[in-house]
């Protein structure tokens, strides 16, 4: 304290410098006095700063390190966001097929009211050029055109007929041709055969021959060789002659110049609309000629019309210009970007394009995300702040008496605030600035102002805890302060109206949760979770004394001074110990929130999978499986189990038509997609979601094995039945069984197709045979079907062989090719390792885990810095106590017990709090909180996908509360070891002073 009072600018000489100053005369006041004055308090600031920090160098190591550490995390936390969505929104471009996302401008050819030469100028190669440049000026921003894969030219839009003997003509139909002057076809194509064609001279709407290309895909399929001719027929003149001059390969099939109109680089068999079960199909293939030769598809049976396809560029794509993105597109394809487009091309030129659909598609899963993620910041967070004051509580407990001494000899609140700001920020903002370095470095996308603001926050709280908390203390000049022991301090009347204000604050929060969701995720809604566990660490606080007072008598009575000591000592703990327990009690409710999510949506997603499969591996046949295929995948290693089912999804149920909106959907799921035939007859072409049609109603129907399949149900968890429902559940007493019109087969049914066929026999249309069935038991889910509506019966009632189209497998480690090896030909394997992987595909999925398992670690790490903070706070006062005790006779190891007995009480409460308090949240906040987006985004709209809500995880509960006990007992037995090693005589020395 003496040495304190030394280096102060404050204090005062003794009394024999005081006379001897005051007989001098006065010296004359210097020139600008003010000036002078101000060089005096420089030359005092200036030391007092320097000297803090060389005589406290480690105190501002720690300062800078947790600066850096938190200024870091703050500044990484927008950047990660920004970075997650930027990469979500261009692979949700770049991963939907060119033909969605490229803007599509179409006119139409040049009308008869033009002369042969104005319509043939229209449509000539520069032309062209000229107004796709005009195109690409007028699309507004954000928009940025990819001008290496957007594509531009003159194409026939109705395909013409070429009625060559030797080309393929499957049915009898003659195929069809697009023909398009694709422009920069050298640039992305190479030559596999022949040459590149060309025009000589002027190609006019009478020319007699034109030259072309085709890629290798079309020259196999449709049997083309270079030098071949294809004619098409004219419309009032000769046919057109179109001389194939060779062969190419595309060098990016995928990209958009080759996949917008998919047709010039693959063909395709289109079949002719019917209403036959098999109707006919005709081949559909393109025929690229060189940019010139567009007039001669004047005359031709074609329509030509001219194109710009704008590929966007999806590395500019920027997620946090996504309204604006959206505003740009909607105003290109239907407004006054339009019309900039019109002038620049056509008066007749039409737009049209889907990337407003998959824009609005990331939106939506954005926006289910994001508030998640921000309950998780937030809570991070509040515990931030919290250690951040901690620290300063911390700085100033230890310079009381400094503080106390400064204020007794005159020392202003300003002053002292101002001094205390300088020493800390000489420490925090280089610490600030190097963290939010840091974080640019590790992350190295998004908006540096942002991450430079909350980076800025951090370094601003951080200098004015000190500050402040010292000003607060000492702004009455007290030389001596009275006790404030934990079981005689009573609340104050401020404090009790800012707690009811706080309680006020956290049920508003929660009802606001729980009514309008996570969606609602700004303002008081993000702070659910945090305002849960600050009402319970005051309400702990407030608590805290009730035990240790009816612990006093019982303890009062043992023979042992340990317990009795140790009690007395946890009892004369700071009343204003707030602060240590709202950290602990955040950071638990915060782990114990984020650790439930992030389970929930790992359990949802493995539910997912398993009800999109109905195994560990799904084998589907296009028609029907043969014979061996059973026995051929059983013998694949992994393969425990293998059960077989008959899937048909043109079952009727006759007199049951209705509504099709209320109709079961029969196309939904990965794994029912490729269950496209029948189970026996193979001779429709799979389930179109239709529902009802006339007074029918179609029911996708599985035909199984009952024993079998109950088995695999109750194994895998999915619509678990007792196999005798199947063969004894017929309701008449026949079982199923039998032979005449009077049989009656059981059926376990889904709730939505109960709901239709009701509790009386029902006549179902199955293979061109009638059967009736009745609901004999109804279940939400069922492995061989992946739709919302299904029946299952048993084969053995039928009385038919099980002619299988599907395979449920159970085993480990499958692996798809020795699968498909075994299952055979037109058949496709399902693996549930995949699906669960599908659903994790967004980066902005993969990003919000990552950040909320980041937000969770820091939680916890804040929080265990908070208790060493807390611990570290009274350690020399418990040294100096251990040093007193030994001298009296006490032993090592009854000092160890004293020590982490007087911290037990503080630490089982906050554990004990800490663990209901996360419960207590999860239970308040689940109605509210759905985890659909975060696990289930790949999922949307499948009616296989489970509901993915908010449920209590109880390793995330009690892990973390176990960690805070352990960590203190750790603690208190670290330091009393530590104590013992130290001679008693020191400590007592450095008590003294």
């Amino acid at each position: 304290m003496n040495e304190q009072a030394a280096n102060s600018p404050t204090e005062e000489p003794d009394e024999p410098a005081r006379e001897r100053r005051a007989s001098r005369p006065a010296p004359p006041p210097p020139e600008g006095g003010g000036a002078a004055e101000d060089r005096r308090v420089g030359r005092h600031t200036v030391p007092w700063v320097r000297t803090r920090l060389r005589s406290a160098p480690g105190t501002a190591f720690a300062l800078a390190l947790l600066v850096l550490l938190t200024a870091a995390l703050a500044a990484a936390f927008p950047l990660a966001m920004d970075s997650s969505r930027d990469k979500a929104l261009r692979q949700a471009v770049a991963e939907t097929t060119p033909h969605h996302t490229t803007i599509q401008f179409n006119a139409p050819q040049p009308g008869l009211e033009h002369s042969p030469e104005e319509r043939e100028a229209a449509l000539r190669a520069d032309k062209i050029r000229a107004e796709y440049e005009g195109v690409i000026d007028a699309l507004r921003a954000p928009i940025a055109a990819d001008r290496d894969q957007s594509s531009f030219g003159v194409r026939t839009s109705e395909p013409p007929e070429s009625w060559e003997k030797w080309l393929p003509r499957p049915r009898g139909l003659h195929p069809r041709f697009v023909l398009s002057t694709q422009q920069d076809l050298a640039s992305h194509a190479r030559v596999h055969e022949g040459r590149m064609p060309r025009t000589d001279g002027t190609v006019t709407s009478r020319s007699a021959e034109v030259e072309a290309v085709v890629t290798e895909e079309t020259a196999a399929r449709l049997h083309i060789k270079t030098g071949a001719l294809i004619r098409i027929p004219g419309e009032l003149r000769d046919p057109l002659g179109v001389r194939i001059t060779g062969i190419v390969t595309p060098e990016n099939p995928r990209g958009a110049y080759w996949s917008t109109h998919d047709v010039l680089r693959t063909p395709s068999l289109v079949r002719v609309p019917s209403r036959v079960p098999d109707p006919p199909t005709y081949w559909l293939a393109g025929l690229l000629l060189p940019p010139d030769a567009a007039p001669a598809l004047l005359d031709i049976p074609g329509q030509p019309e001219r194109y710009w396809n704008i590929a966007p560029r999806t590395g500019s794509l920027d997620g946090g210009e996504l309204s604006e993105l959206q505003a740009a597109v909607t105003a290109t394809v239907d407004g006054g970007g339009l019309l900039e487009i019109r002038r620049a091309t056509d008066v007749n030129t039409a737009a049209r394009t889907e990337l407003d659909d998959v824009l609005i598609a990331h939106q939506k899963l954005s926006a289910g995300i994001t508030p998640l993620i921000t309950v998780a910041a937030t809570g991070t967070a509040t515990v931030a702040l919290v250690v951040l004051l901690m620290s300063g509580g911390l700085a100033a407990g230890r310079r009381h008496a400094e503080f106390t001494v400064l204020r007794a000899r005159g020392a202003s609140l300003r002053a002292l605030g101002g001094r205390l700001f300088a020493e800390t920020a000489v420490v925090a903002v280089p610490a600030g600035a190097l963290g939010f370095l840091t974080a640019l470095l590790l992350v190295g996308e998004g908006r540096p102002w942002v991450a430079a603001g909350a980076a800025g926050a951090v370094t601003l709280v951080a200098c004015v805890a000190l500050p402040v908390r010292a000003m607060a203390t000492h702004r009455p000049v007290r030389v001596s302060q009275g006790r404030e022991d934990l079981t005689s301090a009573r609340p104050s009347r401020h404090r009790t109206v800012a707690e009811l204000t706080a309680l006020a604050v956290a049920v508003s929060a929660v009802v606001a949760l729980r009514r309008r969701g996570t969606s609602g995720g700004e303002g008081l809604v993000a702070l659910a979770p945090v305002l849960v566990g600050v009402i319970a660490a005051l309400l702990l606080v407030r608590l805290h004394p009730l035990p240790l007072r009816a612990l006093a008598r019982p303890v009062g009575r043992l023979r042992g001074l340990t317990g009795k000591l140790a009690l007395a000592r946890a009892a004369r703990g700071s009343a204003s110990a707030v602060l240590p327990l709202l950290a602990l009690l955040t950071a638990l409710t915060t782990a114990a929130f984020g650790g439930s999510v992030l389970a929930g949506v790992a359990d949802t997603r493995e539910r997912a999978a398993l009800l999109a499969t109905g195994a560990d591996a799904r084998v589907d046949a296009r028609y029907l499986l043969d014979a061996g295929a059973a026995k051929r995948v059983a013998s694949v290693d992994g393969v425990d189990g293998v059960t077989e089912a008959a899937v048909d999804y043109t079952a009727m149920a006759e007199g049951l038509g209705g509504d099709p909106a209320t109709d079961t959907d029969t196309a939904s799921g990965s794994g029912s997609a490729s269950v496209s035939g029948t189970s026996s007859s193979g001779t429709a072409d799979g389930a179109d979601g239709a529902g009802a049609t006339g007074p029918d109603l179609r029911v996708p129907l599985a035909v199984v094995d009952a024993k079998a399949y109950a088995r695999l149900s109750e194994r895998v968890g999915v619509g678990a039945f007792p196999s005798s429902v199947l063969t004894d559940g017929g309701g008449d007493g026949s079982g199923g069984s039998g032979d005449g019109d009077g049989r009656v087969v059981p059926a376990l049914a889904a709730p939505a197709t109960a709901a239709r066929l009701g509790d009386k026999p029902v006549t179902l249309l199955v293979d061109g045979e009638r059967i009736k069935v009745r609901v004999a038991a109804v279940r939400a889910s069922t492995p061989a079907v992946q739709a919302a509506g299904f029946l299952v019966v048993d084969a053995r009632a039928l009385g038919g062989p099980l002619r299988p189209t599907t395979l449920l497998l159970t085993g480990d480690r499958l692996d798809r090719e020795p699968l498909a090896k075994a299952a055979g030909d037109e058949t496709v394997v399902h693996l549930r390792t995949e699906e669960r992987a599908r659903y994790a595909d967004s980066p902005l999925q993969s990003g919000a885990e990552r950040i909320y398992l980041a937000a969770v670690a820091a939680g916890a790490g804040y929080a265990a810095l908070a208790l060493l903070l807390s611990l570290a706070r009274a350690a020399p006062e418990r040294a100096a106590l251990l040093a007193r005790l030994r001298t009296m006779g006490l032993t090592r190891r009854d000092g160890r017990r004293l020590l982490v007995l007087e911290s037990l009480p503080q630490a089982l409460l906050a554990s004990a709090g800490g663990a209901v308090a996360g419960w207590a949240a999860i239970r308040l906040l689940a109605p509210g909180t759905d985890l659909t987006a975060v696990a289930l985004a790949a999922a949307a709209g499948e009616t296989t996908a489970p509901i993915a809500g908010l449920r209590a995880d109880p390793v995330s509960l009690l892990v973390p509360s176990l960690a805070v006990v352990v960590l203190t007992v750790g603690v208190a037995a670290l330091q009393a070891w530590w104590t013992g090693r130290r001679d008693s005589v020191q400590e007592l020395r450095i008590g003294d002073r």
